[in-house]
Formats: C-alpha cells, sequence, structure tokens
C-alpha cells in the first residue's frame, strides 16, 4: 500500500503511540483485502454497530478506554445501532434477570464511552440512522466507514455514497484516523454489477422475501435489478425508501450484499443504466413461483412448529415514519373487519427514538396505542439473544431477524392477518 506523507507520519507515531496503533490497524486491514492505498472519508457523520453492553465485551471498553485516556476522539460524530433493553416490551422475570444480571451488565457504562467519545447525542441509536429524523443521512459519492450491513446496503444503494462492509471496531478506527482503504465497494469497477437479477411477478414481491431470495443467490456480488420499477416506481418517495431499506437488510442479512442496482430508481442506475453491467453477468429471474419456494424452504427451528406465537417483533431493520402510519391504518382496519379492539398477540413496532419522536405528534400514535401494539426502540436480535427468549415461539416479518434468531418468518399480510385474527 501506498501512503501519503502524512499517513506515514502518523504510522509512524508522529500524533502519538495510540493513533499509530489504529493506523496500522486500517493499514493491515487494507493490505489484506490488497487495497492499493487509503481515501479520506467524507461523511459528515459514522456509524458504529456496537451498541450492546454485553459483559463478555470486556475487549471492546478497554479499547475504547485507551482511546480515552489517550484523548483520541472519533474523528467524526456518530450515531450507533439500536439499544438492546427497554423496559416496556414484553419479558417475564427470568428473562429480565438474564437481561439486566448476566447479558447486558455494561450497558450505562458503555453508553458513558460512547458520549465521551463523540455521540452525536444520547438518543442516536439506530441501525436506521439515515433517515431524516435522526440526522445522518450520507451524500451521494461520500466515503464511509460503516459497518452495520443494513445501512451499508442501503447508503450504498439508495443514496449513493460508498462504503465497504466493515467489521465492527473499523468502522471506528476508520474515523478516528480519517482513513479507510481503497478496495471493493469504493471503487467504480467494484461497483459494477455480475448479476442481472429479472423480476417478473404478478403482483409487487414482498420486499423481505425478494431481498432474501436475491441474496442467497447472488452472496456478496452485486445485483442488477430489472422489472422492480414497475411496482415501487421510478422516484425514491418515502414508501419506495422504505420497501428498499427492508428490501436491502435482506440481502444483506440472507446474503453479503453490500450494493444493489434498482433498474431506472437507484442514482446510479439512473445515471449509468446497464453499462453498470458486467461482461458475461449471470442471470436469474424470480417469480410468483420463486418466490413460494423461497418461503417454503425457511427452517422452524421453534421445538413445537404448531405452537401458538407469544410475540410478534416488526421493525427490523427500525421502522420509518411512514411505515408506523401504514402499519396503524392497516391494524385498524383489520381489527375492525375481526370485531376486535386490540391485537390478539403481544406485539411490538422498533424505531428509532427520533422518529418515535416525532410519531407522537401525530394523531396515529393514540390510535396504534389503543389497538395493544407497543412501540420501542430495541434492536430484536438483541432481545431476541437472551437464551430464555430464544425458546419463545416468535413472529416477524423481518428477514434478518429471521435469519440470525429463532424468530419465524411471516409476510406482512400474514404477521397482520396472525395480530389481528389469530390466523398464520
Amino acid at each position: 500500500m501506498i501512503l501519503t506523507q502524512e499517513q506515514q507520519a502518523i504510522l509512524d507515531g508522529a500524533k502519538g503511540e495510540t493513533l499509530a496503533k489504529v493506523m496500522k490497524t486500517i493499514v493491515m486491514y487494507g493490505d489484506a483485502f490488497e487495497a492499493e492505498k487509503l481515501v479520506p472519508i467524507t461523511s459528515k457523520y459514522n456509524h458504529l454497530v456496537t451498541s450492546f453492553g454485553l459483559k463478555v465485551m470486556s475487549p471492546v471498553y478497554d479499547l475504547m478506554q485507551q482511546l480515552l485516556d489517550a484523548g483520541v476522539a472519533s474523528g467524526q460524530k456518530f450515531s450507533v445501532d439500536p439499544r438492546p433493553l427497554d423496559k416496556n416490551v414484553p419479558a417475564n422475570f427470568l428473562q429480565n434477570l438474564v437481561f439486566n444480571k448476566f447479558m447486558y451488565t455494561k450497558q450505562d457504562f458503555y453508553e458513558a464511552q460512547l458520549e465521551k467519545l463523540g455521540l452525536m447525542e444520547k438518543d442516536a441509536f439506530s441501525c436506521t440512522c439515515y433517515m431524516d429524523e435522526v440526522g445522518n443521512k450520507p451524500q451521494k459519492g461520500d466515503v464511509l466507514s460503516w459497518a452495520e450491513s443494513s445501512a451499508v446496503v442501503y447508503a450504498n444503494s439508495v443514496l449513493g455514497a460508498r462504503c465497504n462492509r466493515n467489521s465492527g471496531i473499523i468502522d471506528i478506527m476508520g474515523s478516528i484516523v480519517g482513513y479507510v482503504p481503497y478496495f471493493g465497494l469504493l471503487t467504480d469497477e467494484g461497483r459494477k454489477a455480475s448479476w442481472v437479477i429479472k423480476v417478473e411477478t404478478t403482483k409487487m414481491p414482498e420486499a423481505q422475501l425478494l431481498g432474501s431470495a436475491i441474496g442467497m443467490k447472488v452472496m456478496e456480488d452485486v445485483p442488477y435489478v430489472i422489472g422492480l420499477d414497475k411496482w415501487i416506481g421510478n422516484e425514491l418517495t418515502d414508501s419506495a425508501c422504505a420497501y428498499l431499506k427492508d428490501f436491502g437488510a435482506a440481502t444483506a442479512s440472507n446474503g453479503a450484499v453490500g450494493l444493489y442496482h434498482i433498474a431506472n430508481l437507484t442514482p446510479e442506475a439512473l445515471e449509468l443504466g446497464e453499462s453498470l453491467i458486467l461482461e458475461n453477468a449471470k442471470e436469474y429471474v424470480i417469480d410468483d413461483a420463486e418466490l413460494e419456494r423461497v418461503k417454503n424452504n425457511y427452517p422452524v427451528v421453534w421445538k413445537d412448529p404448531d405452537a401458538a406465537p407469544k410475540l410478534c417483533f416488526v421493525g427490523c431493520p427500525h421502522l420509518s415514519l411512514e411505515q408506523l402510519k401504514c402499519w396503524t391504518e392497516n391494524i385498524e382496519k383489520a381489527l375492525s373487519e375481526a370485531g376486535k379492539k386490540k391485537v390478539v398477540i403481544p406485539t411490538v413496532f422498533t424505531a428509532a427514538p427520533k422518529v418515535l419522536e416525532a410519531f407522537e405528534k401525530t394523531e396515529y400514535a393514540e390510535r396504534l396505542r389503543s389497538t395493544g401494539v407497543i412501540t420501542s426502540y430495541i434492536c430484536p436480535l438483541m432481545y431476541m439473544n437472551n437464551p430464555l427468549c430464544k425458546k419463545m415461539p416468535v413472529i416477524t416479518s423481518s428477514n434478518k431477524l429471521r435469519t440470525y434468531t429463532s424468530a419465524r418468518y411471516y409476510t406482512d399480510g400474514e404477521i397482520l392477518n396472525a395480530i389481528t385474527k389469530g390466523g398464520k
């Protein structure tokens, strides 16, 4: 790797031993991927993936403390992934005991470290940091040092920023030193598509299911999707962005996609069109039958596959304000049709604190509350990491949550039916 004079000086200790170690980490990371150089981070803010104060993560706290003791602050203010705990989310005595005494015992300590290191504000905890309410929305062409997979794929694809799928801790290292290695999705060549996906469904495909199918097929490659604009339009409206948020999260968790292009919609596809497609790109046709095949092949890991659901999570990644409003209307209508007033399964909708704050200022908040649905800022995945929660029959419309936990996936329509009528 060729370093500039300034970068070499930092590596040699000109700005202190601690910063030299940080630079060495970034250089070694770049060397592992044969990066030719380092490039400056240009985004206003950073985003960290590590948001949870697990007792076993003492090396992370030690590292953060070394940075703080050396006076090495982040070069950018940053947001962080969601908090793991919320007393409003249903949990019994034993589950709460595990959460508070055996799992997230360092949460307050870690959050204090994050605040000293450069947290944007006290409630900047969300996997959807790019939402307007949260305030960490990169510009097209910005170079980032992010690690949260669902945020990386959204920033790359929908916003046209540039970021590799970094690991946790590398995100803060890059931000501290101000540089990231130049390889992969930071390069023009690395952003070209080696797959052409043809969407030939007879109705709008479920975002989480379509993303899952593509992620499992292309893995870490870049797909160019043709035919989806027929269903979600050719403008990045609130509803289109919400769809792509969920779609992208599924491609990233069910595969390892860090960037996708949607013909006639996403920034680079609009600008460069099919010149983004590599020669000899592979093809994958997705129709109704293919989506059904993918869904039917999901494993059911519940001890009793026929158990009645005890909890429902919607919002992984976090819901948008538009989605909260739409869900409220749909639940009210479904409950009315069923002759019921409240949901029949304990249901939690998760969203960023700032999105929930905005939601509370609308008439929808009280309407949703009256249906019995709980809103929360937590990460459902962190909740499901509790071994006692893992044993529960939990349902979700999130393919990410399905992939990483024992939660069982259903489409939005099936979830709506389950929580309002008791069906599956």
